[in-house]
């Protein structure tokens, strides 16, 4: 099981100070869509030729011309690339191929999906590296997490890695474990805590001891 730290409202010497009071901690970094927004592909550049030995996310949600974006965003040193589960197959297929080639990894992201499980399925198929179940800031407001999306998609998928995503803390990081997914996707639950440090050793702990 690894951690990935989701870094969304920060620009790129914000993004620095942060991987680098946590990058002990984690596994991967994740170049949120905000922050690709806000400063492009720049960002994910910046990250990766200041901590090489992280694997660094580009979260570039993409829902169309897949290659071509995966294709930039490996250039500028993204390690795993998001490709929306909504999109079209033949854009999935495209973001794999080019991943290939590039040797990267790519990760959809199930948010917005309606048939979790009959999805999860068709993306399996396809050759992906992961599937991520997500509960964004609009869907958190709501009071809904991912955990039932989490056990749903385990129970379908064979050959990629799990991950979950949405407002994960501390105190709710022993029950997100216990679902077992591959990778577990933590934002505000780091960057909004007093010491960062010490929650990101916490839970990289509880994470090993799995």
């Amino acid at each position: 099981m690894e951690l990935q730290l989701a870094l969304d409202l920060v620009n790129i010497p914000e993004a620095k100070q942060l991987v680098k009071e946590v990058a002990p901690y984690i596994d991967i970094v994740e170049i949120g869509t905000p922050v690709v927004i806000n400063e492009g592909l720049h960002a994910v550049k910046a990250i990766k030729d200041e901590f090489p030995s992280l694997k660094v996310l580009a979260d570039l949600k993409i829902m169309d011309a897949g290659g071509y974006e995966v294709m930039k965003a490996s250039q500028a040193g993204a390690d795993i690339i998001t490709v929306l589960g909504v999109s079209d197959d033949t854009t999935i297929k495209g973001a794999v191929e080019e991943a290939r080639k590039q040797n990267k990894k790519i990760m959809v992201d199930m948010i917005n999906v309606k048939d979790i499980a009959g999805r999860a399925q068709e993306i399996d198929s396809l050759g992906v590296d992961y599937i991520c179940v997500h509960s964004g800031y609009d869907h958190q407001a709501s009071g809904k997490n991912s955990l039932e999306d989490l056990a749903t998609i385990k129970r379908v998928v064979k050959q990629a890695k799990t991950a979950i995503a949405g407002g994960i803390k501390l105190q709710t990081l022993p029950e997100v474990i216990s679902a077992q997914p591959d990778l577990v996707i933590v934002g505000g639950g780091i960057t909004g805590s007093e010491d960062k440090q010490v929650v990101a050793a916490q839970m990289q702990q509880l994470i090993k001891q799995g």
